[in-house]
């Protein structure tokens, strides 16, 4: 949904943070545009309270970067965030494997399988946003599987910031082939139950995808940044 569409009454805040970090996350907002809460109230037709509440969240969530008094600014993308952001999803994710294997049902990968699916289908469409919700719903199985409210509250905190890299990863679908080869394989090697080849899959998927965004890096890709 566009920034600039009026939001609803309904649970501002929350509305306000998701329109805020989709935005953020699409590119709308680039990385380092500066941002007002009285310039985004207005655009969204709210008082400035539930927008700096918003914005206060985005920086906690590590989003949008604040200087009192100087700027407030959707932060930037550098290689040494992003590695160390990765570092952290890799084991969280291997964790969430070895975990959830022992205790996965069938409907567990009839779910990976049908995300899959999704997800080989958004590729060949282009589809981007399609492609990232169905990345999203197949990683979710394991890990709502392994049962670890500590695990899945930390996945979902990083989960803006790793959405970032990914779109920018997906729209070049860098990569789009290996990954539906490697989810199949993951599917297959939980569903023979062996835990640790599954979370040594899981780790090689992500060192994998630190590779293609790499690339992005050496090529470029994400120097995009505002002028203002």
């Amino acid at each position: 949904m566009s920034l600039d569409s009026p939001v609803s009454r309904r649970l501002l805040s929350d509305e306000v943070f998701d329109r805020l970090r989709d935005s953020i996350v699409l590119g709308e907002l680039v990385p380092g545009e500066k941002v007002k809460d009285s310039e985004l109230a207005e655009r969204l037709g709210l008082s400035r309270t539930p927008v700096r509440e918003a914005l206060a969240r985005l920086a906690d969530i590590g989003l949008v970067e604040a200087k009192p008094g100087v700027y407030t600014r959707v932060t930037t993308l550098n290689r040494r965030d992003v590695e160390k952001t990765l570092a952290v999803l890799r084991s969280l994710d291997q964790l969430a494997v070895e975990t959830a294997v022992p205790v996965m049902t069938e409907q567990d990968l009839r779910q990976m399988r049908e995300a899959n699916r999704d997800f080989e289908r958004a590729v060949a469409a282009n589809d981007t946003t399609a492609a990232l919700a169905a990345d999203d719903r197949f990683h979710a199985v394991p890990i709502t599987a392994a049962d670890n409210p500590v695990l899945s509250r930390i996945v979902e905190q990083l989960h803006p910031q790793i959405h970032r890299i990914l779109y920018r990863k997906f729209s070049t679908l860098l990569g789009g082939r290996n990954t539906i080869e490697h989810h199949d394989r993951l599917v297959e090697v939980c569903a023979g139950g062996d835990a640790r080849a599954a979370a040594d899959l899981s780790g090689q998927h992500w060192s994998a995808l630190g590779g293609h965004i790499n690339q992005l890096f050496d090529t470029n890709q994400f120097t995009e940044t505002a002028t203002a």
